[in-house]
């Protein structure tokens, strides 16, 4: 089993999940649409009875218990029933079964959660990019439609996606197809099927990054729905297809091991699609970019010494979601899988994704996910699974280097001769003048773009002449260079929450800045100099958008106003957060956050983290602490000198730190940090 694929890593840091027992599934009673059932060859050797998998299309027990969003893929005529009937309806809304079928084709349903009353109900849109790539086109067209059909605003996420809110149904058929014409799509961005592939979003034009891209283009390529309901719903059946790598339509085609549905236009998926969600992030040795630990399958290039791939390690079992207390959800990070040669990247791919198929549990939705699968059985029993879809054995993880956190933030160079500019975007809210900046340099320069799993976006192509051009521009809508961003900001995250998201208990994206700031205040408090930082990610509910559970301090709503506090992830994302205290008022935080930072400032080991920190004196420590808090110790006086000699320089950089949810002293005190730092370093800047 070989492909022609031109292309072919890794650290071994994981922790144990919590020990629990989840119980048994014991299979699916479906039939798809066309009576198809499929014929399977799986070598049954070395598989305990235990672990014999069932095929999705073959009865079951009658008695099994299936969720209700199985019956309604089931019903759906492949995800277009009732979705095609109700987007033609006067009402605002659509009906349950709708809501659930179009998260297949990249939408939610949603509702203003700040209007008393009835039910202002709009549509959020999210694309399908993978590894964040997006053409000068397709920004621009996402640009104009946010502002004739959104909010305003464009919003990155985490995976690498634009997020469009507020589209009314009446207009979802003209966003969809302008998305489409543009050469975009929203096709699996949402619902139960792959999601959005992950890459390391730098246009190095090295061997590594290249093969990581191109990996993920054709991951994305191998998953991608093949039953045409996207294109009938929204574009009454026509067709917008890029043709894709032979290796690629050679591996979804191939059912040597009993992989394939063979008669049904869903060759992979079948008519129940997956149980759950499903992630995938492609990456390179060291660039951890992507948290390739919280994902269901992280894939890592590995390369000889010259620098040319040769194959892939593969992680599997990530995963962020949990509900609040219910111990047998929780966050996961992903553990070793094995080695794949480069030529079976494909093979290998579809075998995970058909185990989980077959075995991930379609009773309960909060056990659905592969993260629970593999809990369950152990690694070891899910890596023989797998074996007998791949058709042979993995070969052993190859060991590489330490994981690195890499924002790809400020001016680099390609590689081909151009430049990149990372630029920092505040939890990923594009608008206002920041939006017209963006569009203006975009537009001008014809430059393609680049969606940073951080929320960020990067630039592309830029020839050296131009740098200087769009650096200004950039400049006065409040796009800086990193070294001008408060390093708090520069990692943190947070989710959209309140109030469009359904989901939320309390603020995570409105409420980030002002967190933020309090964290500073807190710093200077205690004695913590300014280029020191901590990762924070703030999300309103456990589902754990952000990646919360991977943050050194992360944030979960747990109530209104209130937040769950995680603490223990560490600044390079190989370490999971656990739960230290529950209903913390918004009000309380620095009750906490000030001891936390007063002792880590003080006990902290040579350049130990705070999330490291946080491990080596445990929670019973760190709680004592936080209980008998009476404040710092009494400071020496501070200078307090005047910043501003006129009025016309003071507004002038009042302004621009207005654009940076700061006042003219705190932009001021940035800039002469940093002014300072630089000349330390012999540096000019």
């Amino acid at each position: 089993m070989t492909t022609t694929t031109p292309f072919g890593c890794a650290n071994t840091a994981v922790l144990g999940e919590p020990k629990v027992q989840i119980g048994r599934y014991q299979g699916l009673r479906s039939t798809n649409s066309l009576g198809l059932t499929r014929s399977r060859h799986v070598p049954l050797s070395s598989v305990s009875s235990s672990s014999l998998i069932r095929a999705v299309a073959t009865p079951a027990k009658p008695e099994t218990k299936r969720s209700k969003v199985e019956i309604f893929k089931e019903q759906s005529n492949f995800i277009r029933y009732p979705l095609n009937e109700e987007i033609l309806t006067d009402a605002p809304n659509i009906n349950e079964a709708a809501t659930q079928l179009i998260k297949f084709h990249g939408s939610y349903q949603q509702y203003n959660r700040d209007e008393r009353g009835g039910r202002s109900y709009s549509f959020m849109l999210r694309t399908k990019n993978p590894c964040g790539k997006v053409s000068n086109q397709l920004y621009l067209t996402m640009d104009d439609l946010a502002d004739q059909f959104g909010i305003g605003t464009l919003r990155l996420t985490t995976r690498q996606t634009f997020q469009l809110h507020g589209v009314l149904k009446k207009d979802l058929k003209t966003v969809m197809s302008s998305i489409i014409r543009s050469m975009g799509s929203t096709l699996g961005a949402c619902g139960d099927l792959n999601r959005n592939v992950l890459a390391t979003p730098a246009p190095i034009q090295r061997k590594d990054y290249l093969c990581a891209q191109q990996t993920a283009e054709n991951i994305a390529a191998l998953l991608t729905p093949q039953s045409g309901f996207y294109y009938d719903v929204w574009v009454d059946g026509e067709k917008f297809l890029t043709a894709e790598p032979p290796e690629v339509t050679k591996a979804r085609n191939d059912n040597t091991h009993g992989t394939n549905f063979p008669d049904s236009p869903e060759p992979i998926y079948g008519t129940q699609f997956l149980p759950r969600k499903f992630k995938v992030a492609v990456t390179v040795p060291t660039d951890n970019s992507v948290d390739i630990l919280t994902n269901d399958i992280g894939v890592v290039v590995v390369t000889d010494d010259n620098g040319e791939p040769q194959g892939f390690n593969l992680y599997v079992g990530g995963g962020m979601g949990r509900t609040h207390r219910m111990e047998s959800t929780f966050p996961r990070l992903a553990e070793p899988l094995g080695y794949v040669p480069k030529e079976d990247i494909l093979y290998a791919i579809k075998a995970i994704v058909v185990t989980q198929r077959e075995n991930g549990r379609r009773d309960d939705r909060r056990y659905s996910r592969m993260k629970y699968l593999i809990s369950s059985w152990g690694i070891e029993k899910f890596r023989s699974v797998v074996e007998q879809y791949y058709g042979k054995k993995f070969e052993p993880f190859r060991e590489l280097p330490e994981w690195e956190f890499k924002s790809h933030l400020g001016w680099h160079k390609q590689g081909d001769g151009s430049y990149y500019c990372g630029l920092h975007v505040d939890n990923g809210r594009i608008g206002g003048v920041m939006k017209q900046a963006l569009r203006e340099v975009i537009e001008k320069y014809n430059l393609s773009i680049r969606l940073t799993p951080n929320q960020n976006i990067i630039l592309c192509d830029i020839r050296s002449a131009w740098k200087r051009p769009i650096t200004t521009v950039l400049a006065k809508a409040g796009l800086l260079h990193p070294r001008f961003v408060d390093p708090l900001n520069l990692t943190a995250m947070a989710c959209p929450a309140f109030p469009l998201c359904p989901l939320a208990i309390t603020e995570a994206e409105r409420g980030i800045p002002d967190i933020l700031k309090r964290v500073r205040a807190v710093f200077e408090k205690v004695g913590l100099k300014y280029n020191e930082s901590i990762v924070i990610r703030i999300t309103g509910c456990p589902n754990g958008c952000a990646r919360p559970y991977m943050a050194e301090l992360g944030l979960v709503g747990d109530g209104p106003n209130s937040y769950q506090i995680w603490l223990g992830g560490t600044p390079n994302q190989t370490s999971i957060a656990k739960s230290f205290m529950n209903k913390v008022k918004v009000q309380d935080l620095e009750k906490v956050f000030e001891p936390l930072f007063y002792y880590w400032k003080r006990k902290r080991q040579s350049k130990e983290s705070f999330g490291d920190f946080t491990n080596r004196l445990g929670f019973e420590k760190l709680q004592e602490l936080v209980d008998k808090w009476e404040g710092p110790e009494a400071s020496p006086a501070r200078y307090n000198l005047k910043l501003f000699a006129d009025k016309e320089t003071y507004e002038a950089v009042d302004e621009l730190a207005k654009l940076q949810n700061k006042n003219a002293h705190q932009l001021a005190m940035e800039v002469i940090r940093n002014f300072v730092v630089s000349q330390k370093n012999g540096k000019s800047q």
